[in-house]
């Protein structure tokens, strides 16, 4: 019995110590500097799966590909408006912050509540597939439990609804 007190005091202090890293900033990881379009493509996949990017099978021989692949997102409109249209889905979400917005890119930054672990997501307007390119990737953590697919369908579906 004496054990079972033991490890449940352990869990606690673990978990309140994680709690109060979260707080104090210290999950936040460091901001990537290699973001944005370089040569038609946005960064490639994290090399763990915490990852999803509408380029990944520009990448075939990358270890997540298969897991990072998502469609990239319709125009809805001319490029600028649909990229005025995901940053006002995404000014309307918890954490979320417009960090960079150019004529034919967007980069937001995702901050959790309780953790405050942040996730970096970009939309860029591709002219030769007009479409909408997209990635978004956890900056720590080996995985990210599928929270930036359901965050970028998320964004589809509000999109789409629009």
């Amino acid at each position: 019995m004496v054990i079972v007190k033991w490890a449940l005091v352990v869990i606690a202090v673990v978990i309140i110590t994680g709690l109060l890293a979260g707080q104090l900033g210290l999950l936040k990881g460091t901001p990537p500097t290699d973001l944005g379009v370089h040569d038609g493509r946005l960064k490639p996949p994290s090399k763990t799966p915490n990852s999803v990017s509408s380029q990944a099978s520009l990448y075939p021989d990358h270890p997540q590909r298969a897991y990072a692949e998502i469609a990239p997102l319709p125009l809805k409109g001319d490029p600028d408006a649909t990229l005025d249209r995901i940053a006002e889905v995404i000014r309307t979400m918890d954490g979320a912050k417009i960090v960079k917005r150019e004529p034919d890119y967007l980069y937001a930054q995702f901050t959790t509540r309780l953790m405050k672990y942040v996730d970096d997501a970009e939309f860029w307007f591709d002219p030769v597939d007009r479409v909408i390119q997209v990635r978004s990737a956890s900056r720590l953590g080996k995985s990210d439990l599928g929270v930036n697919r359901e965050r970028i369908e998320s964004i589809r579906h509000k999109l789409g609804s629009s």
